[in-house]
């Protein structure tokens, strides 16, 4: 059986958001990195999810890189698309960006690539549709992916 691919733009989630309040913040009133962590693993899958049709885990966060602080009353807007699909794994990148709602400013907060794999109805990883690049932009990120999978394999045949 032949699965068709899909285009990133068919699953992608384009604009999640989240009010930071008092109860998601840390010692320095920036919200806690956990928070923003727990943000992308939920968009990531439901990216995964739409993309492969299937219940999906997480396989590994091959990075997560906060490049600056989201504080307190600021709204966390988060775009997730998938960037490449192997067999029954999917790497999904995630942006977040930090808005502030009074003067529509923004800022990029966090960067993340995810990896998903697709069950089946008894828990084994099941196929998962290729992706389809469209725009330059999607093509870059499906070769990036391919790097970053090499990577991910070979560090872990170092520490077996």
């Amino acid at each position: 059986m032949t699965t068709k691919g899909k285009a990133p733009a068919e699953s992608a989630v384009e604009q999640n958001v989240y009010k930071i309040f008092p109860n998601d913040l840390n010692s320095k009133y920036t919200v806690f990195g956990g928070v923003v962590m727990s943000l992308c693993d939920r968009i990531a899958l439901i990216v995964a999810e739409r993309h492969s049709g299937k219940s999906c885990v997480t396989a590994a966060v091959d990075s997560l890189n906060f490049v600056a602080p989201a504080r307190a009353g600021e709204t966390l807007i988060i775009k997730a698309a998938v960037n490449r699909s192997w067999r029954s794994s999917m790497e999904i990148g995630v942006r977040v960006v930090a808005e502030d709602s009074h003067s529509g400013d923004t800022r990029h907060v966090v960067s993340a690539y995810l990896t998903f794999v697709a069950l089946d109805q008894d828990g084994k990883p099941s196929s998962a549709p290729p992706v389809l690049p469209h725009t330059d932009e999607e093509k870059r990120r499906y070769e990036a992916a391919q790097y970053r999978r090499d990577a991910r394999i070979a560090s872990r045949s170092r520490a077996q």
